[in-house]
């Protein structure tokens, strides 16, 4: 394949860009502007495109900066520009989809799978400092306790998504919405642990059949 600078313009994924705008390149077009340039003799689109033949889009933006800077003709510096365009991308995407937690409530739907479990499941729902959702994740299944669950079941995700806070969640199948004495304590526990580390837990639902109950609301945390 020829240099970039040899083809002819309309084939140049920079000119196509500013001619007919994003929706008109493929992907390897795009992974190309962000190289800039080639590796070995090879140009950026055909660096582009073989590491697209091995790494699907999908596989790609989930590398992390160094797993990058280590693709054969990448290196650290274009690693930094294809690692910032996919975050910009990640937080574009997280500010339209995003959805905001500001009341027990708004927690309750994002868990309302608890409702109909036979068993008890801890669930943590994890925040940004905005209040809005990152992700969600079962941290244990059976009866709660502190044997059960150790912090760093709990707080490792969050370290790993730069979660603010955190709100944790379980159900009673028995139908009583009260929070236990263990639950209670686990609870508090958790906040301390959570203290530590700067992550706030900032409640703990207790989800039934057809009603829940709050830890913080209650007093409980």
């Amino acid at each position: 394949m020829p240099k970039i600078k040899d083809l002819p313009k309309h084939k140049r994924p920079r000119e196509k860009l500013f001619e007919k705008g994003t929706d008109a390149l493929k992907d390897y077009e795009l992974l190309a502007i962000l190289l800039r340039t080639g590796y070995q003799g090879k140009s950026a689109l055909e660096v582009a495109k073989r590491i697209l033949k091995s790494l699907p889009l999908k596989k790609l933006v989930k590398l992390s900066i160094n797993d990058l800077s280590k693709l054969k003709g990448v290196g650290k510096s274009r690693a930094a520009a294809i690692a910032s365009a996919f975050a910009i991308g990640k937080r574009t995407y997280m500010e339209d989809n995003s959805i905001i937690i500001n009341s027990p409530e708004d927690a309750v739907k994002v868990v309302s799978f608890l409702k109909d479990k036979k068993r008890e499941y801890l669930v943590a729902i994890y925040l940004t400092a905005r209040k809005k959702l990152i992700t969600t994740k079962i941290i244990s299944i059976g009866t709660l306790t502190a044997n059960l669950i150790h912090p760093r079941e709990l707080f490792k995700p969050a370290l790993e998504h730069n979660a603010a806070s955190i709100i944790i969640a379980h159900n009673h199948p028995s139908g009583d919405q009260k929070p236990s004495t263990e639950d209670i304590n686990v609870t508090k526990q958790l906040k301390k642990a959570g203290q530590i580390l700067g992550i706030d837990l900032i409640d703990h639902l207790i989800i039934t059949k057809n009603n829940f109950s709050s830890l913080r609301i209650e007093k409980n945390i």
